[in-house]
């Protein structure tokens, strides 16, 4: 299981400013309202299991805080995979509780020495945590009680970088494949590009905060009948689900839907196979390619940026 936060725009209007207000360091009237979200998504397929939205600032309104809404999403099956953000004593703690083991990069504001502990081979060591005296603001008091005074976590070594994990045995599990798995965490954010940039949901649409709770959840809703679909044509070929192509399938998922609109439900379960057969045809493969510079081709438009509201504009 994949967990990351991201953020989305919306119309600015004074309704969604009030419930998502925009960034304290712009001027009134000249930013838009922003939403935070936060994810779960599963590695094998990309669906989203579970998700939490918030403002983008404020008390509660951090990635640990939405995170902590999605914690009954996370079974006793399930690994927790996350960047550093994540990688803290409550969080461990909780998930340590509903047997979820976790497998995160060390926090940043965290240093490790391979001496103490004890020692399960080359940068490999098994270390105790000690409960910090500050309580999370996501947590209540009584919550923060009950967490265990102590627990202990492994932390290893590979390529100079250093992650945490619950998974103690590492004759069961190898460092080396947990940090290969690791780097499989980058999925979660190709996800979030697909479905911001490719399905629209960077800047959405709706002007009351109601319709843009709406808005998110259909965009959910279309993004998780591709990866259905997906997943089914992965079953139907034998290939792993994240070797299709998600715009490839949505792209064919149109051009059915356009066909199905005056069609009886006979001829509809006949296009089913045809469809998944299609999609397990648009595998991706490996694509290798030398690093690209970071720089836009596209020139922007020559207008200055807006400094003052737009109605003090007008009234020039």
């Amino acid at each position: 299981m994949l967990a990351d936060g991201a953020t989305m725009l919306m119309p600015d209007t004074e309704e969604n400013q009030q419930t998502y207000p925009q960034q304290s360091a712009q001027k009134p009237g000249l930013g838009f309202p922003i939403v935070r979200m936060v994810g779960l998504l599963s590695l094998a397929t990309g669906a989203c299991l579970n998700y939490a939205i918030g403002p983008y600032q404020g008390k509660g309104t951090g990635e640990s805080s939405l995170f902590s809404k999605l914690l009954d999403t996370l079974g006793a099956k399930d690994l927790l995979i996350a960047d550093r953000y994540y990688s803290t004593y409550a969080i461990i703690a909780l998930m340590l509780e509903k047997r979820v083991p976790v497998l995160f990069r060390l926090h940043a504001n965290k240093t490790t020495d391979f001496r103490r502990g004890k020692r399960l081979g080359k940068k490999d060591h098994l270390i105790r945590y000690k409960k910090p005296k500050r309580k999370p603001v996501w947590m209540t008091e009584q919550a923060f009680t009950n967490l265990p005074e102590e627990l202990t976590v492994r932390e290893f070594a590979v390529k100079g970088t250093v992650y945490i994990t619950t998974l103690l045995e590492t004759e069961k599990y190898p460092k080396k494949e947990l940090a290969a798995l690791y780097h499989q965490r980058w999925k979660i954010e190709l996800d979030f590009r697909t479905i911001k940039t490719h399905m629209g949901m960077e800047m959405l649409r709706c002007k009351t905060p109601e319709m843009i709770r709406k808005e998110i959840a259909v965009h959910f809703l279309a993004y998780n009948l591709v990866r259905a679909n997906l997943a089914n044509a992965a079953i139907y070929s034998g290939i792993q689900p994240r070797l299709l192509s998600f715009m490839a399938a949505a792209q064919l998922m149109q051009n059915t839907a356009n066909l199905c609109i005056q069609k009886t439900s006979k001829i509809l379960n006949e296009l089913l196979e045809p469809l998944l057969k299609a999609i397990s045809y648009t595998v991706i493969g490996n694509r290798k390619r030398k690093n690209q510079p970071r720089v836009v081709k596209l020139r922007p438009k020559p207008y200055p940026l807006m400094k003052k509201p737009r109605n003090e504009y007008l009234t020039e």
